[in-house]
């Protein structure tokens, strides 16, 4: 069947239609995408602001429109952090609905670690042992850690690259003392449930997905997306601590020249790298693998499994 799968994140509103069945990978036909972000179109108070709230609106109408030009049987809407955080989710929902035709499922922190730990076992499959995930979002940090399919641990927290950038970064490059600051706040909340995932002992494979993670690995000597997704991909901790320093030195213009940097999102790349590094350190791991699946294939690789649970049944 074909499917549509509308990912409405803290940076970028995310189209992708994939050809799919139960006991095959997700084939990817088609993809539509718009920098939306939101997590950076909210007020002082915290609510989506009517720009944000239009441009989504549009969005997800195109996307409705191109869903069914592609010949979508089924189209799967979520949101992550962005609006699950705003003050005014409920209107945002209630105005995209109406406007678009669009219901989105707000998905919670504990699920976005799920669908994506999900995902990222499937990719590596059940040779990977006992797995840890970390994906940095615009607006959220997911961690998981498990065994099997599901994970025995998963939490969020809200440490995404735009929310960073937008709370420590917005006044243009902080202080020294201020990075301090960050870098001290990050690790301390990172620190606080590490626990969770440390407990039962080192994972036999750490793995990472997400824009940031793969633009760090891009800096750091990774392969280019060209090269394809069966390229084995790795960030190195090592590696990126050398890259800090010069990546706060740089000028937006000349991140923006760096392999793999969006200019949209060169003010994320100092945040999204601090808080890689502090995952990384305080949880011992040398290097993490980039994962090409992330949330959106979770969500499909769910849906997939309930369908085919129904057929069984039938």
């Amino acid at each position: 069947m074909r499917l549509g799968v509308l990912d409405i994140g803290s940076n970028t509103g995310h189209l992708l239609v994939v050809d799919a069945h139960g006991g095959a990978a997700p084939l990817p036909a088609s993809s539509h995408k718009q920098p939306l972000r939101l997590a950076e179109h909210l007020d002082d108070e915290g609510a989506v602001t009517p720009k944000g709230i239009e441009a989504l609106t549009d969005f997800c109408a195109s996307a409705t429109r191109i869903a069914e030009d592609k010949g979508c049987e089924e189209m799967l809407g979520f949101a992550t952090s962005a609006v699950r955080d705003a003050v005014n989710s409920y209107e945002v929902l209630a105005h995209v609905a109406e406007h678009s035709g669009v219901t989105l499922e707000v998905l919670s922190g504990e699920d976005e670690a799920r669908l994506t730990f999900l995902a990222v076992r499937r990719w590596f499959g059940w040779s990977a042992g006992r797995l840890a995930v970390f994906d940095i979002g615009g607006g959220s940090l997911e961690i998981a850690g498990g065994t099997d399919e599901a994970p025995d641990v998963a939490w969020s927290l809200p440490l995404g690259a735009a929310r960073m950038a937008r709370a420590w970064f917005g006044g243009g490059t902080p202080s020294e003392e201020a990075v301090r600051d960050l870098r001290r706040q990050v690790r301390a909340d990172i620190a606080r449930d590490a626990g969770h995932l440390l407990r039962p002992g080192a994972p036999d494979r750490a793995a990472a997905t997400s824009k940031t993670f793969r633009s760090l690995a891009r800096i750091c000597g990774a392969a280019p997306s060209g090269d394809g997704p069966l390229v084995p991909r790795a960030l190195e901790l090592e590696t990126l601590s050398a890259w800090i320093p010069k990546l706060m030195a740089m000028s937006p213009e000349e991140l923006a020249d760096l392999p793999g940097v969006s200019p949209s999102r060169t003010h994320q790349i100092v945040p999204g790298a601090l808080v890689a590094e502090a995952c990384m350190d305080i949880f011992e791991l040398s290097e993490l693998e980039i994962c090409p699946w992330a949330l959106r294939e979770g969500v499909i690789l769910e849906r997939l499994d309930q369908i085919s649970v129904v057929t069984r049944q039938r």
